[in-house]
């Protein structure tokens, strides 16, 4: 599997690069085999713009103001468009857009409008904006850039903010140092919008924020690391190496295809002397960059969840309606080469039919067992292979309402099964058996484990089990957390309406943070002997109604963007499937997790709790989920909530019929 190749750039003191030799920068950027520098857009002579002791009536000030003044050549460090898309810009830090002077804030924002301008008109492969004094608000800061983005149309523009902030932190536990440079890209996050263009340049220090505060930063449009050469160890070879721990960042970093900038604290030689001593050095590629190149190239390879959800990380795709559609090929295809699933699903069947009874006097030897919703016979195989390993014989019904899926299982009757397998081609939850089963087996789950109405589609499959009958799966439970993802949210928000903030999608997680782990909010058991009758069918399905509110505590300040979803099954005993985090079967990649949106985030603070209330409802046409997230401090009572989504399964359901 080839590897995608990582981008590398190179950033030198900014106060040392001027018109004169940004050029030798390229170059020397070229010749160190760097993707592209680096450089300040103007020189420090653009300050002038303050107009620092002119009155409000001074010429040059009022015709500056009223955009009659372009730049002037010694303002400009970039002057010409050569190279520009090898050349990514930085703004000026003197401007102050938080300033008490009325004059310089309107100043700053006048000459960010003309540095954007300038930027675009170059077309620079991107922006770089600075961070702002640790003293500082950033509320008009936060205005001027919302404002402001737009003038970007092909230009990226990233933010600057160091992992650690110093100043704000001094006093700060080390368990939370790092979340205050959080707290101020969220606020102006908050302003510009998850959907905007402003990405971030997160800048590593020598000293490293806590593994639960990084973890906030995977949640985020971080789209490059900066990292300066001298948080760099020397080898015993002499060549420049990460510690363990800054290693571990940077390639998590790689998994998010995240662009990478050395920094140096001096300028050095940008001119090559093709005489001196030095001269092959000189030419070579820059060994910090080989070094996070090497870092690259020796990734862990992908497992197998990777490699199958190649192109579906962080992708929104709607759940499956298996009672209202009837599935492709492909789609079973898919789920048909998970092979830890059916795995799990042939040792279930297995130790269920070693534990039946043994037929005496003269009683029948033969185990039924029943398929409800067969596909295309992945499950009939399972429960063959299974019986014969247990050493049993077996009658096997496979049921199937889906007229395409019918097709497969009739040739694999014809081809494979023979005698062994009765195929049935009807609803499960109307055919009448004509026997009754000992072992009733379904795939009926879904990513929040009664998504797909596993539980109304096995409540009518109930009545053909014996009463001592065994149901595979025995019992699921749904998980749930309170979860941050920028690009989640940014993706739902795109659509520009309610209904879609209202609906849930299975979605393979990659750039999202957890605030916290899963916790159990309900489960369903098979079979239902105690709202179902025997041998009945279910008079309504509000015994499948469930409800729950769930508590936790958020380590540290976080954004909720959504609830994440996951389930664990009891397939038989000790049998399991999960993909819940902290059990996870390994290797199984037929579920992705499931995401519920919310359409206002919520800030929760360190400390807070975050109470997820949700409802899983039904009428008689279809069933649908409802929720909302609460934010909880201690002392103060409720101080934040969203609004319930999805009222009466007004954007989303999942139709029985």
């Amino acid at each position: 599997m080839s590897i995608e190749p990582i981008q590398i750039g190179y950033m030198p003191p900014a106060d040392q690069i001027t018109a004169d030799n940004v050029m030798q920068l390229v170059m020397y950027g070229q010749t160190k085999a760097f993707d592209f520098v680096v450089s300040p857009i103007n020189s420090p002579n653009y300050s002038r713009v303050l107009f620092a002791g002119e009155g409000p009536q001074s010429p040059a000030l009022v015709a500056w103001r009223a955009g009659q003044e372009a730049f002037k050549p010694e303002d400009l460090v970039l002057r010409t468009a050569d190279h520009s898309d090898y050349i990514v810009g930085t703004l000026s830090d003197w401007q102050d857009f938080d300033s008490p002077d009325a004059k310089v804030r309107l100043h700053s924002e006048l000459a960010l409008k003309q540095q954007f301008n300038w930027a675009a008109h170059l077309g620079l492969g991107g922006v770089m904006l600075p961070y702002p004094p640790s003293t500082q608000p950033l509320a008009n800061y936060g205005r001027v850039l919302t404002g402001s983005l737009s003038m970007l149309a092909y230009t990226s523009c990233w933010f600057k903010v160091p992992s650690m902030d110093e100043v704000l932190e001094a006093d700060v536990s080390e368990d939370l140092q790092g979340m205050e440079s959080w707290e101020r890209w969220n606020s102006l996050r908050n302003m510009a919008g998850s959907e905007s263009k402003l990405g971030i340049a997160l800048e590593l220090s020598g000293a490293l924020p806590s593994d639960q505060v990084l973890d906030r930063w995977f949640a985020e449009p971080v789209k490059a690391i900066i990292m300066s050469e001298d948080i760099f160890l020397t080898n015993n070879k002499g060549y420049p190496v990460l510690s363990k721990r800054h290693q571990h960042v940077v390639r998590k970093f790689m998994k998010y295809k995240t662009t990478f900038i050395l920094t140096s604290s001096s300028l050095p030689k940008l001119v090559l002397d093709e005489f001196s001593d030095d001269s092959l050095e000189q030419s070579l590629a820059s060994p910090h960059a080989d070094y996070i190149r090497y870092l690259h190239r020796t990734q862990e390879a992908p497992g197998v969840i990777d490699q199958f959800a190649t192109g579906y990380q962080d992708y929104l795709q709607a759940p499956l309606q298996p009672l209202q559609d009837n599935l492709e090929s492909s789609t079973y295809e898919t789920f048909e080469k998970d092979p830890i699933k059916y795995q799990q699903y042939e040792l279930a069947v297995e130790r269920a039919l070693l534990d039946r009874p043994v037929p005496t006097n003269g009683e029948p030897d033969v185990t039924v067992i029943m398929v409800v919703g067969a596909g295309r016979g992945p499950l009939v195989n399972c429960s063959l292979r299974a019986a014969d390993k247990a050493g049993r014989n077996v009658r096997v019904y496979a049921v199937e309402k889906n007229p395409n899926a019918f097709v497969t299982i009739q040739n694999m009757k014809a081809n494979l099964w023979g005698d062994r397998v009765n195929i049935v081609f009807s609803d499960m939850r109307t055919w009448k058996a004509p026997e009754k089963a000992d072992i009733l087996v379904s795939e009926l789950l879904g990513s929040f484990g009664d998504n797909e109405l596993s539980p109304e589609c096995l409540d009518g499959a109930q009545k053909f089990l014996k009463p001592d009958g065994i149901s595979i799966p025995a019992d699921y439970t749904a998980f749930v957390a309170p979860m941050a993802s920028n690009k989640l949210h940014a993706d739902v928000s795109a659509f520009k309406d309610l209904a879609h903030f209202e609906t849930s999608y299975v979605v393979m997680f990659k750039a999202i943070s957890l605030l916290a782990q899963p916790k159990p909010i309900w489960t369903f058991d098979h079979p239902n002997w105690v709202d179902i009758p025997l041998d009945r069918d279910p008079l309504s399905n509000h015994h499948n109604i469930r409800s729950g509110s769930i508590e936790f505590t958020s380590e540290t300040s976080g954004m909720v963007h959504g609830v994440a979803g996951y389930f664990e099954s009891v397939l038989y005993k000790d049998v399991m499937l999960s993909i819940n985090p902290a059990t996870h079967s390994p290797g199984m990649f037929s579920w992705f997790p499931i995401y519920f949106p919310v359409k206002t985030p919520l800030y929760v603070p360190t400390g807070a709790k975050v109470v997820l209330d949700f409802w899983r409802l039904t009428d008689v046409r279809k069933v649908w989920y409802e929720w909302r997230v609460r934010c909880i401090v201690d002392g103060v009572g409720e101080i934040s909530a969203t609004a319930l989504h999805n009222v009466g399964g007004r954007s989303s359901s999942i139709g029985l019929y």
